[in-house]
């Protein structure tokens, strides 16, 4: 009975990842395909990007901003305390820019975007909703998946990217104030910790992290009715939003793991 039921779980956990992997081909395909970016899908494309962006954009880089600002003093004034005040810059952009404003951007598209719009879908699909569209010929996949997984890959890109930049900014005004004369000095200490392998890992870490937001809660959401999910409907639609959180935390987890040995073993 045990050997039955351990048999059953780890079927069910093989054909959850092969259903994602299944989901990301076919929305892989149709970022690839022209005809998702033509003139009548482009107002649902922009709607979505603009949606997951732009309401979170201002006051994600102002909290980030605000953090980034205490963790730059804390590390400044520690430097300072046992003289080594020399390595201060190199461990603010290492701390904040390589792994903690990449992290916190994902998790932010993951709690605020991605999973709220999986649960959604989700309850819909339960209420016999999103079937009905399906058995009269509708498109979920084209007009309502592949953008909402645009959207949170997009999110996840731009809140990273400005984040970083604002980050460095606010780097060299703390420790150099508002001065010119120590931008040489700033970049080239910059510059050393950007080598090109650096760079590498930091932007297929953000590509990663990204993916794994955007594609598996809503891969979840897409095949809500599969055998795997057997029992009741009400305890799916309870525990659906916890487990594609453990999931998907999972990935972020060793996407973190792997960026972290390349940069420092």
């Amino acid at each position: 009975m045990a050997l039955k039921h351990l048999h059953r779980a780890a079927m069910a956990w093989l054909g959850s990842w092969w259903r994602l992997l299944n989901f990301a081909v076919q929305i892989l395909s149709l970022a690839l395909s022209p005809s998702s970016y033509a003139r009548a899908n482009r107002p649902a494309l922009a709607r979505q990007l603009v949606l997951a962006t732009a309401p979170n954009l201002l006051w994600f880089s102002v909290l980030c901003a605000l953090i980034s600002l205490v963790l730059i003093r804390i590390v400044v004034v520690t430097a300072l305390s046992y003289g080594l005040s020399q390595f201060a810059l190199e461990m603010v952009v290492r701390v904040l820019v390589l792994e903690l404003i990449p992290l916190t951007a994902a998790l932010f598209v993951a709690l605020r975007i991605t999973l709220p719009d999986a649960i959604e879908f989700a309850q819909l699909r339960a209420r016999g909703t999103l079937d009905a569209l399906q058995s009269e010929g509708a498109d979920l996949l084209h007009r309502e998946f592949f953008p909402r997984v645009l959207a949170g890959v997009f999110a996840t890109w731009m809140l990273a990217a400005v984040s970083c930049v604002l980050a460095l900014v606010l780097a060299y005004l703390t420790i150099y104030g508002f001065t010119p004369w120590a931008l040489q000095g700033y970049t080239r200490v910059v510059g050393q910790v950007f080598n090109p392998a650096v760079t590498l890992i930091l932007a297929l870490k953000i590509v990663f992290f990204s993916f794994a937001v955007a594609l598996i809660p809503m891969s979840s959401a897409y095949y809500a009715d599969d055998a795997d999910d057997a029992g009741p409907r009400g305890r799916r639609r309870g525990t659906h939003g916890l487990s594609e959180m453990l999931r998907l935390f999972s990935v972020i987890l060793i996407i973190e793991i792997a960026s972290l040995m390349g940069n420092y073993y």
